[in-house]
């Protein structure tokens, strides 16, 4: 089975996040002020994280009812270490995940990438990560360069990016693309298989995720980080717009000490791992 098999599987939707630019007028009336705090969650005994699904990062198995990924694993140790109260998923979209917070039916959104649009609707934890668009693409393709180095080799008449809708490679594809055209599909699984199967000649997605596509298709792709970067920003928590500065403090401080202590870098090393590992 390929790795797009394996995403299939594990995962009921994808996406990577949600469309920076959703108008106000489509989303739900936000929570009370004092519903979005950790008092609250504490009195109710469970952190609700909103989920959309992108492995490494958020990953879901249908069998087992389990998320896992990077995201997943913090928002676990943060409610478990810290706030001392249980975890709990919710499934959504990258096309609900913003306003599925604003309306208060979670307290974390996770995994989602800092853009300043968002930063008017939400609120953002620290970076837990770094993350930018690589490029992935098929061998041998005669449509573009042979040693592409940045978008601009890509941006050519006869050329399909391949992006997920709704998210923010989608958005950053967009503003660049001036001749290629842009094939949009609803979620990461398909965006995968459409490379794979030739419908587009090139995937825009995260760094982490296309190291995780290649090394499972190491016979026919590859990808490039290009220069000058598609997109290059912080990956953290969505946290609802009037989480107090105390609140936001606690959540930030454990993001730093994981990260200084490097078990950030460990968690998403074993969450890449596992993906490869069931691989058959």
């Amino acid at each position: 089975m390929s790795i797009i098999g394996k995403f299939r599987v594990r995962s009921f939707c994808a996406g990577m996040l949600v469309a920076a630019g959703l108008a106000a007028g489509s989303i739900a009336p936000a929570i009370a002020q004092d519903n979005a705090s950790w008092d609250r969650v504490q009195k109710a005994g469970v952190l609700r994280c909103g989920a959309a699904v992108y492995p490494p990062f958020v990953s879901f198995d249908p069998l087992t009812k389990e998320y896992s990924g990077l995201f997943a694993d913090l928002c676990r140790l943060y409610a478990e270490n810290v706030l001392g109260v249980r975890a709990e998923f919710v499934d959504t979209t990258w096309d609900n995940i913003v306003a599925g917070l604003q309306a208060g039916r979670w307290d974390l959104a996770l995994a989602l990438n800092h853009t300043p649009q968002r930063a008017l609707a939400v609120g953002f934890s620290d970076a837990a990560i770094a993350d930018q668009i690589s490029l992935a693409f098929r061998v041998g393709n005669n449509k573009f360069p042979a040693n592409p180095t940045s978008f601009a080799d890509f941006d050519i008449d006869g050329v399909t990016v391949i992006v997920t809708s709704g998210t923010y490679m989608d958005r950053s594809v967009t503003a660049l693309a001036k001749k290629a055209k842009i094939l949009r599909l609803p979620s990461g699984d398909e965006a995968r298989l459409a490379l794979m199967s030739g419908r587009g000649d090139v995937l825009a997605d995260p760094v982490d995720s296309n190291l995780v596509y290649i090394a499972a298709n190491k016979d026919w792709a590859t990808h490039i980080v290009p220069e000058p970067a598609v997109s290059r920003q912080g990956m953290g928590f969505g946290v609802h717009r009037s989480m107090s500065f105390q609140d936001l403090q606690s959540l930030n401080i454990f993001l730093e000490e994981l990260r200084a202590t490097g078990r950030v870098d460990e968690l998403l090393k074993a969450s890449v791992q596992k993906i490869l590992d069931e691989k058959p």
